[in-house]
């Protein structure tokens, strides 16, 4: 081949590879313009709480959406003495809700995914009913189960339902994570003398790290944006959650749009916070979680 053909060859294949990384460059110009637009619709809601909060009822009806000065502090002051017991009752609650779900979900999804025992079968099924049964179907009986076991106005009335909804999810996630990890881990323990206790302990809590995390986060997500069966079950305002709070704090504040979205901010910055530092491993856990990941 002369030197011409050669190069007009190289130039017709550096063209053709030269085209199709423009599409793809393009594409991505465009998804990301996309993703872009998406996240700034997004977070409107929580700009205009922000510029909101540090408003006067004058300001906020002079500028819908400008930021106005002086910002008025003092609105935070006034949200926080009347969301702090709400926010501490909604901790407490969360971390005893995921303290009891994580132990009980990894155990049941370790042994189900690991042991073969009779009914195996039938009890994975019914999980996977359970998991697909929508709450509300279920809200009446428990409401009446919960008032003739004089649970109403307790914690533990909260608690027991997070338990019970959380439980569900963490044994799949936890099962599908196990059922991941190679089997000769667990045939090598085996062979130097580990039982099912020694194995668990030894290779699948230290390996469940990511997913059990992504356990945690969503059981205090869903404690924290609970709203209906707390507002059921209690009708004492010092046991009520920080989401039934709000709506009082709203009823409370209807002339005071300052004080209302700097309450409903100080309420949104622990759940912010905890995604914010915490994301990456809970997308590691949910990726770990689904079958075929690992």
């Amino acid at each position: 081949m002369s030197t011409l053909d050669s190069t007009a060859l190289d130039s017709t294949t550096s063209t053709s590879t030269v085209r199709p990384r423009r599409i793809v460059g393009r594409h991505q110009i465009g998804v990301k313009t996309a993703v872009i637009a998406l996240v700034l619709v997004g977070l409107l809601p929580y700009l205009f709480m922000l510029v909101t909060s540090g408003k006067t009822n004058q300001q906020f009806a002079e500028g819908f959406w400008q930021l106005q000065f002086p910002f008025h502090f003092e609105n935070y002051a006034t949200a926080w003495n009347q969301i702090a017991p709400y926010l501490f009752n909604s901790i407490g609650i969360a971390l005893a809700s995921t303290v009891l779900i994580l132990p009980l979900s990894s155990t049941a999804g370790f042994v189900l995914a690991r042991f073969r025992f009779p009914g195996r079968r039938l009890i994975w099924s019914m999980i996977l009913v359970l998991m697909m049964m929508p709450g509300i179907a279920t809200l009446i009986p428990l409401f009446v189960m919960m008032r003739d076991l004089d649970l109403l106005n307790t914690y533990t009335v909260l608690v027991i339902q997070y338990v019970a909804q959380g439980v569900v999810l963490g044994v799949i996630l936890i099962r599908n994570f196990a059922e991941g990890i190679p089997q000769a881990l667990f045939d090598a323990a085996r062979i130097d003398g580990a039982g099912g206790v020694r194995m668990y302990v030894s290779i699948m809590l230290p390996l469940s790290l990511p997913v059990s995390g992504t356990i945690g986060l969503l059981t205090v997500s869903t404690v924290w944006n609970d709203f209906f069966w707390p507002l059921l079950v209690l009708s004492q305002d010092r046991l009520r959650t920080v989401s039934v709070g709000l709506q009082f704090f709203q009823g409370q504040n209807a002339t005071e749009v300052g004080p209302l979205m700097a309450g409903y901010l100080l309420a949104s910055l622990p759940l912010v916070v905890l995604f914010t530092f915490l994301s990456k491993y809970f997308l590691a856990g949910v990726q770990g979680g689904m079958t075929g990941t690992n």
